[in-house]
C-alpha cells in the first residue's frame, strides 16, 4: 500500500516558505509521507483579490521577518534577515523549479536557491542566484534556464496556478490533503496529522 501523500503547493517568492523546504526533507522522512513539490505562480492569484502582501505594509513586514527570524531559530535553520524583498524575478525561479520537478532535480536546485536567498542574500530567481543554485547541485546552467523560459514550461507553470486558484489557495506555503488545505509552514504538522488520522492532533 503507498504512503499516504501531501501536495505541497508553493511559490518561490514566498518567505515563509523557506522555512518549510529546509525541513520538509526531515518531516517525510519522520512521517513516512510522501510530499508532491508543486511550484506555482501566487502573485497572479493575489493580484486577481487585489492583494499585495508586506511590500506597501511596514510594520507588517517587519513582523514578517522578526517571525521568520523566531521559526528558523526554532526549527534550527540559518538564516540571515532580512533577506532581498520582494523576489522580482519570482516567475523565473517558479519556472526553474517547476522544470527541476519534471526533469528530477526540483528538490535540490529549491532548497539550495532558497539557501542562497535567506543565508547568502541573493535574490531569488535573479542572478547570480540561478546560476550559483544550479552550479551547486551539478546542473548545466545554460540549457536549464533556456528551457525554463520556454512557452512549454511558461504553459505549466500556469496550468500549477490554474490548479492552486482552483483549490482554493491564497498563500504559500500550502499543504492539500484529499481537498483540505492547510496554510502557512505552522500548519505542517497539522498536515500531516490529517494525512494519517484524518484529524489535527
Amino acid at each position: 500500500m503507498p504512503a499516504p501523500s501531501i501536495d505541497f503547493f508553493f511559490t518561490m517568492g514566498s518567505t515563509y516558505s523557506y522555512l518549510t523546504v529546509m525541513r520538509l526533507p526531515e518531516v517525510e522522512r519522520a512521517s513516512g509521507l510522501v510530499f508532491r513539490w508543486r511550484p506555482f505562480h501566487l502573485l497572479t492569484i493575489l493580484n486577481e483579490m487585489k492583494h499585495v502582501p508586506f511590500a506597501d505594509k511596514p510594520a507588517k513586514m517587519s513582523y514578517m521577518w522578526r517571525d521568520v527570524g523566531r521559526r528558523a531559530a526554532m526549527h534550527g535553520i540559518p538564516v540571515k534577515l532580512p533577506a532581498p524583498y520582494p523576489a522580482k524575478q519570482s516567475v523565473f525561479a517558479n519556472q526553474v523549479a517547476l522544470l527541476g520537478m519534471q526533469e528530477g532535480w526540483g528538490q535540490a536546485f529549491i532548497r539550495e536557491a532558497y539557501r542562497q536567498w535567506f543565508q547568502l542574500g541573493l535574490e531569488t530567481g535573479s542572478e547570480p542566484n540561478v546560476s550559483a543554485s544550479l552550479h551547486a547541485i551539478g546542473q548545466d546552467r545554460a540549457p536549464i534556464m533556456e528551457r525554463a523560459r520556454s512557452d512549454d514550461v511558461g504553459q505549466a507553470l500556469s496550468n500549477e496556478t490554474d490548479r492552486a486558484r482552483a483549490l482554493g489557495i491564497f498563500g504559500s506555503p500550502n499543504f492539500v490533503v484529499d481537498g483540505e488545505l492547510f496554510w502557512g509552514d505552522d500548519r505542517l504538522e497539522d498536515a500531516v496529522s490529517w494525512a494519517k488520522l484524518r484529524r489535527v492532533k
